[in-house]
């Protein structure tokens, strides 16, 4: 994530599959750099609107995920480095679940609602 001015954070969106934290703009123009190949936001605003939200609680910055015990604890490791959200509030469309599932991933909800063990 690069610096986002004073004005701009109110835009700031995290992804409720990975929980990166970018702004809305950078989400449309460029997609998500984790989930892109499943989610398919680039040049999507309605598809960054539901998959990706507003409402977040703490931010973890990673330089080096795959070194992070942070990253480990919070399902990151893997990802590219940035900013990402502790806790992503919101529910992906049942479709978007199926889609990530076809894939080969398993959607593990990011507001909490799924603990450790069950992950």
């Amino acid at each position: 994530m690069n610096f986002v001015p004073g004005n701009q954070q109110r835009y700031l969106r995290a992804c409720m599959v990975c929980s990166i934290v970018q702004v809305q703009q950078r989400f449309i123009r460029e997609g998500c750099p984790n989930c892109e190949t499943f989610l398919g936001l680039q040049n999507h605003p309605d598809g960054v609107q539901q998959c990706t939200s507003q409402v977040f609680e703490g931010l973890i910055t990673l330089a080096d995920p795959s070194q992070s015990w942070v990253a480990r604890w919070q399902r990151l490791d893997g990802y590219v480095p940035g900013v990402y959200a502790v806790k992503v509030v919101g529910q992906l469309p049942e479709e978007t679940i199926q889609n990530i599932e076809d894939a080969g991933g398993r959607y593990v909800p990011r507001d909490g609602t799924v603990h450790d063990d069950d992950a």
